[in-house]
């Protein structure tokens, strides 16, 4: 039986450590080398205040894509966001999308309604109905000095 050097062993390991952490630079960085597997789909809101690139897009309760970029329509005067849906996961004309929070004060994710009473959506095509987000702090304040009626 050959033995190994120390020179080799620790080779051999830096080697495994240098896959481990490009593996797991492609799989949380979210990052496709071998095609993308989504397909874009465009929202118009109002507002999108906390919303990123990047964060998620959620139906029925599971996360099926996320947002891509995000740029202003200065003729409409309105937010347009890229929602990066995962290939397979139907999106009807009739659906909803809105923006929610995680939790009282965690980050903005993209609730989509998937309707289903009309058409597919085809990649490129936009969801016409849309919910801008709650402003939680304009609702506490409103709270407490009094301003919601009963």
């Amino acid at each position: 039986m050959q033995r190994y050097s120390k020179e080799s062993v620790v080779g051999i390991f830096v080697l495994i450590g240098l896959a481990c952490i490009g593996y797991m630079t492609v799989k949380l960085g979210d990052l496709g080398l071998f095609g993308d597997d989504t397909y874009p789909l465009n929202a118009r809101f109002t507002q999108v205040t906390g919303l990123r690139s990047g964060s998620v897009v959620n139906m029925l309760g599971l996360e099926v894509g996320r947002v891509g970029k995000m740029t202003m329509d200065q003729e409409r005067q309105v937010a347009m966001v890229e929602l990066r849906i995962r290939k397979g996961v139907k999106v009807y004309d009739d659906a909803i999308a809105s923006i929610k929070t995680e939790g009282l004060i965690g980050d903005r994710y993209v609730s989509i309604d998937a309707g289903g009473s009309g058409a597919e959506l085809k990649a490129g095509d936009a969801i016409t109905e849309t919910e801008a987000p709650a402003d939680i702090m304009d609702l506490v304040s409103k709270y407490a000095f009094g301003d919601v009626k009963k």
